[in-house]
């Protein structure tokens, strides 16, 4: 009987310390945030892990990218749309942590927003994708502000800047490295290429594995990334 309950124990504290919590937040739009939490969370539940997507937008492009997919071949993890929550979305987040390996927010362009402040509560990591110009990148300089708003209040919360939409043979500019040492945030290895391919996936509803050969490149971008962040959430 003891035995059975230190069983019992140790696999209910593992399911709740395995949950990883990952919002994707930049304050511009058309960062690539919601490609980036589907390309993730998808890649995720294709290597087995139970991920559920958490549609924050307003907009409810993941909760309608995923409707996408035929009944055959539905996209790989679930998504719900919790954007009426507002600052109250982590308290709804967090009712389902026992459930799931991983649990990714797609939140709304702003950091204004109640919703990317009260997600970050409670998350592991923030995912702040960025477009590699400096326009793009002195727009969303302001998300540091946040981050470091943040941060008393979650010690545990780690950052990642991911640059997105990077065309192909394009070295960065000087100009754009220096803006890059501004957020003073830790930079992905891995870079996601503008590729026609993670437009297609969403109309077909999945991730850019479902393509086949044509999405090689794209495929291995967004492998590269899902390792590089299982990583760092060890």
């Amino acid at each position: 009987m003891l035995i059975i309950c230190i069983v019992f124990i140790i696999h209910f504290l593992g399911v709740v310390m395995v949950c990883k919590i990952i919002t994707v937040v930049n304050q511009k739009g058309g960062s690539g945030k919601t490609t980036t939490t589907m390309q993730l969370g998808g890649t995720l539940a294709r290597k087995g892990y139970k991920v559920l997507i958490v549609d924050a937008d307003p907009q409810n492009t993941a909760v309608r990218w995923s409707a996408s997919a035929s009944e055959s071949a539905p996209f790989p993890a679930n998504v719900i749309g919790l954007n009426s929550s507002g600052k109250k979305i982590h308290q709804e987040i967090r009712k389902f942590v026992g459930d799931y390996d991983f649990i990714i927010v797609d939140c709304p362009p702003s950091i204004e927003s109640d919703i990317p402040q009260s997600a970050l509560l409670i998350s592991d990591l923030a995912i702040i994708p960025v477009i590699p110009s400096p326009a793009d990148l002195w727009a969303t300089v302001g998300i540091k502000k946040l981050i470091e708003l943040i941060t008393p209040l979650n010690d545990d919360l780690k950052t990642l800047l991911v640059i997105n939409m990077c065309q192909a043979n394009v070295i960065l500019s000087n100009e754009v490295g220096e803006v890059l040492k501004e957020f003073e945030l830790p930079i992905a290895t891995t870079q996601i290429g503008q590729r026609t391919a993670f437009r297609k996936s969403a109309m077909y509803g999945q991730t850019v594995h479902a393509l086949g050969n044509e999405a090689t490149k794209a495929v291995e971008e967004v492998e590269s990334l899902t390792l590089e962040i299982l990583k760092i959430l060890e």
